[in-house]
C-alpha cells in the first residue's frame, strides 16, 4: 500500500512550536535548536503537504486556515505519544500491566486504598486506572477489564459480581443533632444532595417509602459520589450515596446514618471483562482477589 507523505516528529514539533509563539526564532529556543532547523523543517512541511501552513505577517508567523486545522491534528498526535511514552517509563519495564477502567468515586475510594493488599500477594503485577462512568468497547478501548455496574456489561463480555449498590443516607453529625435516625418526611423537608450523573436516587428512595419527593427536591448539585460526600461531610445536606463508599467515612465519625433504611439499586459493582484477559499474567489473581469480597447478595 502506498501512503501519503507523514511527517516526522521534528517537523511536527517545529510546527506546533511555531503556531505556539508565532515566531521561528522563539520556537528554536523553546526546542532548543537553531531557527534555521526550524525554518527547515517548517518549509518541508508545507512543501510535502503542498500547503502554506502559515501566512508570514510583518516577521510574525499567523496560522493558515489550513495550518489551524492540521494544529488540532498535530497537537493531538504529540500529545498522545507523550503520554504513551509516560506510561511505558512509569511502568519501569513491568511486562504485566493490568489496565483498569473504573468507576470514578469507586477507584478513590475502594479500590485504591486496598491495592496494596493485592500487591502484597502478586508484587509483579503494575496497574494502569482509568477512570470511565461511560460501557468500556473491549473492542476498541485499550483496557483489560472494568469495574462498573453489571447493566454496563457489553457484548461478548465476562462479569463477575462484587457487591450489591445499597443506598444510606448520610450527614454530617452536626446536621440532624441527637435525634438519630430520620423518618422519610422529615429527610424530604432538608436539603437533599444530588448527583448530577444520577438524578433519580432520591426519586428512587422516595417512592420506596410511598412518597412524592417531585416537588421537595432541592440541594446542591455535584458530579460525583466523592463529591456528595465531601459535601455531606462539610454539612449542606443530606447525601444517599453507596454504603461501600461511605462506610470510610461513618467509621471515622465525620458522617452519620440518618435514615434507619437501606436500599438497593441498579446492578451489582462488578468486574468486567473480555475473555482475552483471562490469558493475561496476575488476571486470574486479581479476580480471584476481587471476588474474595463477596458477591451480591
Amino acid at each position: 500500500m502506498r501512503y501519503a507523505y507523514i511527517p516526522t516528529i521534528n517537523e511536527l514539533h517545529a510546527f506546533c512550536a511555531c503556531a505556539r509563539t508565532g515566531s521561528a526564532t522563539r520556537a528554536a529556543s523553546e526546542l532548543n535548536l537553531t531557527q534555521s532547523a526550524v525554518s527547515r523543517s517548517l518549509g518541508t512541511l508545507e512543501d510535502r503537504l503542498g500547503v502554506r501552513l502559515f501566512h508570514r505577517v510583518k516577521q510574525r508567523l499567523v496560522l493558515s486556515e489550513a495550518g489551524r486545522a492540521f494544529r488540532r491534528e498535530a497537537d493531538g498526535i504529540l500529545a498522545d505519544l507523550g503520554q504513551a511514552a509516560m506510561t511505558v517509563m512509569a511502568f519501569g519495564g513491568h511486562s504485566k500491566v493490568l489496565r483498569l477502567a473504573v468507576l470514578p468515586t469507586f477507584a478513590k475510594i475502594w479500590l485504591t486504598p486496598r491495592l496494596k493488599d493485592f500487591r502484597a500477594l502478586v508484587p509483579e503485577i503494575t496497574f494502569d486506572i482509568v477512570s470511565r462512568l461511560e460501557p468500556v468497547d473491549f473492542e476498541a478501548d485499550p483496557f483489560d477489564a472494568a469495574i462498573q455496574r453489571s447493566d454496563m456489561l457489553p457484548a461478548n463480555a465476562e462479569l463477575v459480581p462484587l457487591m450489591d449498590e445499597r443506598l444510606v443516607v448520610v450527614a454530617a453529625p452536626g446536621l440532624t443533632g441527637a435525634r438519630g435516625g430520620l423518618a422519610d418526611g422529615e429527610l424530604a423537608r432538608l436539603p437533599l444532595l444530588q448527583q448530577t450523573t444520577r438524578p433519580n436516587l432520591w426519586l428512587d428512595w422516595f417512592r420506596d417509602a410511598g412518597i412524592d419527593a417531585r416537588s421537595v427536591l432541592r440541594g446542591d448539585r455535584f458530579e460525583q459520589f466523592d463529591m456528595v460526600i465531601v459535601a455531606a461531610i462539610s454539612g449542606l445536606g443530606i447525601a444517599l450515596v453507596p454504603e461501600v463508599l461511605a462506610e470510610g467515612e461513618i467509621a471515622a465519625g465525620r458522617l452519620v446514618r440518618a435514615s434507619e433504611r437501606r436500599l438497593v439499586v441498579g446492578e451489582p459493582y462488578s468486574l468486567i471483562y473480555p475473555a482475552r484477559s483471562a490469558e493475561i499474567a496476575g488476571f486470574a489473581a486479581f479476580r480471584d482477589w476481587l471476588a474474595g469480597f463477596g458477591p451480591a447478595t
